[in-house]
């Protein structure tokens, strides 16, 4: 299935029933609770249906006839059904409230899940705020719908019919005048629901474009201020947030037509009673009781009307908001574990590219017919201009994206039969990006293991020269850092990075271009902390810095998404080809004080 879904491909249906038995799919394991909120709301609804009837009774046997211990005993049993009632309700919103909770953590949760068996293919193609959208606002879309709605649906429809019952019942010919605005009435909700279905599927596409947008730019707000970009951004926000309020002021205007129009038709058939029933009153022919009982009965009627509008508001929602859910459910990671994963109990640390091509685009090779081996323990620097395939040799290796010919072996089994969490297990990846979470020191080095002790842990922070620097912090490693580590600085992010490699202990370590953005003072700290976490491991070093790398045992150069050269960093030298020109590019730009080009192709 196509990794890139957009929400302009959805069909906007008021109500598909493959959507909603895939709903109630979430509501079957407690099905129990469902069916006494059921219950519950057909009491209730029995209940209202009931209290006319007592009003009548009231008025005509005991009013009429000046019976006041009658009139008493009227009022009490209206009491009781006002109590029961209230007693019902409660019991009702409430256990169907509580089924709603428990169904959408049990989807959100399914989500969620879902989201991390995509591959990063995935995420490099959909931006994050649709699908944060996904998870947040659509989500809860949902739980409006299986909180309250489809059984309340239901009990509505059921109080429409009961009062029509009641009314034919009680006086034929009186409910067939009482309803003549009917059909007028469900005109008006045919043209309403049309109109609405529309524009709620407008506002969905526009809030998802929104939140994509904001992500965008609080993500990037750094270089949105350094260029002087607040005020294009301010106007392509207030571009996208006016095209939703316009949608919303559509949906508003609707709402504001068809309630006081639902209201109309109420007054209608409330004179419709008075005139007719007042009538019949007068000549005998109908009693006082049954006219009041109408009264009653016609304001109960528009009301279960009214909510049924908000309810279905409620339902174009969830039809919308579900398929884009159940949409991001259905796409498949581009590639998965083999079925049988062979088992990798231990890693000696041998890599083997065998004539590997990769593509993140179609016709578009980054790496073609790319060979090397690299041995247990040794260590490799890769180089080459920006765009030379670097960075994908290193998420090939991940098990981040998928290579379509040639095989990468590791310890001599190929990666396509191993298990991503087996491979990641053994491996070592730090970025020159460093992602930081919001929490406590420990919690970013030990991410979750809980093999790693303490003491471990500080072993690793010290190796690599970070504890000098988390022992002057208030708390020391309970020091809580901000989102993204914003209150450290990007040698201290590095360092952090290295602790938490170190604390992994992986066999193979990957370091892409993990010194290219700290200062000269800072990178001898790293240089120290490359020196310790490098040793006794299998080492590839992606680098732009060629000062760092002159110690490896091989170098490998990479260009155009081949493998051009190959050896030491004195061989390289000697053969005055592709390695030999970007190190004097550098030392010349080194020389004049000129900041190193990184990546920069010498031909």
């Amino acid at each position: 299935m196509n990794e890139f879904f957009h929400e302009d491909e959805l069909t906007g249906k008021a109500y598909d029933s493959r959507l909603m038995r895939r709903l109630l799919v979430y509501l079957k394991p407690y099905k129990g609770y469902v069916v006494l909120a059921g219950a519950l709301l057909l009491v209730g609804s029995a209940l209202q249906l009931l209290g006319p009837v007592v009003i009548k009774y009231a008025i005509d046997n005991f009013i009429a006839e000046h019976d006041l211990h009658g009139l008493g005993i009227a009022c009490l049993v209206y009491l009781v059904l006002l109590v029961v009632g209230f007693a019902v309700t409660w019991a009702q919103i409430y256990t169907m409230q509580w089924v709603g909770q428990m169904a959408v953590y049990n989807l959100r949760m399914q989500l969620f899940s879902h989201l991390q068996t995509m591959n990063l293919k995935f995420y490099d193609r959909n931006p994050v705020g649709r699908v944060l959208t996904r998870v947040t606002s659509d989500i809860n879309s949902l739980n409006e719908l299986l909180s309250s709605g489809i059984v309340t649906i239901i009990g509505d429809v059921v109080t429409l019919l009961g009062i029509v019952g009641f009314m034919l019942a009680i006086n034929f010919k009186l409910a067939l005048v009482t309803l003549i605005a009917l059909p007028f009435l469900v005109v008006a909700a045919f043209l309403f629901r049309s109109r609405v279905r529309r524009t709620y599927r407008e506002v969905r596409r526009h809030i998802a474009r929104l939140n994509a947008f904001i992500q965008e730019h609080i993500s990037g707000m750094a270089v949105v201020q350094f260029f002087g970009q607040e005020k294009k951004t301010y106007e392509g926000f207030a571009g996208i947030n006016k095209e939703l309020m316009g949608q919303h002021h559509k949906t508003v205007m609707y709402y504001a037509v068809f309630f006081p129009l639902v209201r109309v038709f109420n007054a209608v058939s409330l004179g419709l009673i008075i005139w007719y029933g007042g009538g019949e009153v007068i000549q005998g022919a109908l009693t006082f009781g049954t006219l009041v009982a109408f009264t009653q009965y016609i304001e109960r009627f528009f009301r279960p009307i009214m909510d049924l509008s908000e309810k279905y508001n409620i339902l174009q929602s969830a039809m919308a908001s579900a398929e884009r859910v159940f949409m991001l459910i259905d796409t498949k990671p581009g590639f998965s574990d083999p079925a049988s994963p062979v088992e990798w109990k231990e890693c000696s640390g041998s890599v083997v590219f065998k004539d590997v091509s990769f593509a993140y685009t179609k016709n578009d090779m980054v790496l073609k017919n790319v060979s090397f081996v690299i041995r247990p323990g040794e260590k490799v620097a890769i180089v080459g201009a920006t765009g030379a395939g670097k960075t994908t040799i290193a998420g090939l290796l991940m098990r981040f994206y998928e290579y379509e010919h040639g095989s990468i072996l590791l310890d001599g089994v190929n990666i396509k039969k191993l298990s991503a969490k087996d491979i990641r297990q053994y491996l070592g990846l730090v970025l020159q990006d460093v992602f930081l979470f919001s929490g406590e020191i420990k919690k970013n080095i030990r991410l979750g293991d809980k093999h790693i002790s303490d003491e471990k842990l500080r072993q690793a922070a010290r190796d690599v020269n970070l504890e000098g620097f988390i022992n002057l912090l208030p708390n020391g490693y309970k020091f809580t850092i901000g989102e993204r580590g914003v209150s450290l600085s990007v040698g201290q992010k590095q360092l952090l990075s290295f602790a938490r490699a170190l604390a992994h202990d992986p066999r193979i370590l990957i370091l892409d271009e993990a010194t290219s953005s700290v200062d000269t003072e800072t990178e001898v700290l790293i240089q120290q902390a490359l020196d310790k976490l490098m040793e006794n491991r299998t080492s590839i070093i992606i680098a732009h810095r060629l000062s760092t790398i002159k110690k490896v045992d091989r170098i490998l150069v990479m260009h155009k998404g081949r493998l051009r050269e190959m050896g030491t960093h004195n061989e390289l030298l000697q053969k005055r080809g592709i390695y030999w020109k970007l190190y004097q590019l550098q030392y010349r730009l080194q020389d004049t004080g000129a900041a190193a080009e990184v990546g920069h192709n010498p031909e």
